[in-house]
């Protein structure tokens, strides 16, 4: 399985982030000092120490990255700009912004997986094996 299962999952693990760092006050480091866009939410965290904790986790992992690779993620995956946005502000082409921001994402994942922010999936075979397991 390619890392490429695991893009919706380090795109939310981001989102998640952008969300938990505004609430406690900091702007997500991916952003610097550079205006950008927001969504209120709701989502309330149980602990505050767990927050903050999360939120530096997730910037050691992203600070791994290349810089190209920050700058595209920050500004799909944080900032939510359109691909053509996205294009214009880093001067590439569509199809470039498509590609890198594709090994960005598996960049980071891989990173998640291994700090173990994000859990391996398992394929429907491995689910079954663990299945058969359990009811013994």
């Amino acid at each position: 399985m390619g890392m490429e299962a695991y893009r919706q999952y380090t795109e939310a693990l981001l989102r998640r982030y952008t969300t938990m760092s505004l609430e406690v006050g900091r702007t997500p480091s991916l952003l610097g000092r550079e205006l950008f866009r927001g969504k209120v939410t709701t989502y309330r965290v149980r602990s505050f120490d767990d927050v903050v904790i999360f939120v530096h986790d997730v910037e050691r992992c992203v600070e791994r990255l290349e810089q190209g690779q920050q700058d595209v993620l920050r500004r799909l995956a944080v900032e939510e700009y359109t691909l053509h946005e996205a294009a214009k502000m880093l001067q590439l082409g569509v199809s470039t912004v498509i590609r890198r921001y594709g090994r960005a994402l598996d960049a980071l994942s891989a990173i998640f997986l291994e700090v173990k922010l994000l859990e391996p999936l398992l394929t429907c075979q491995e689910d079954d094996e663990e299945e058969e397991r359990l009811s013994c």
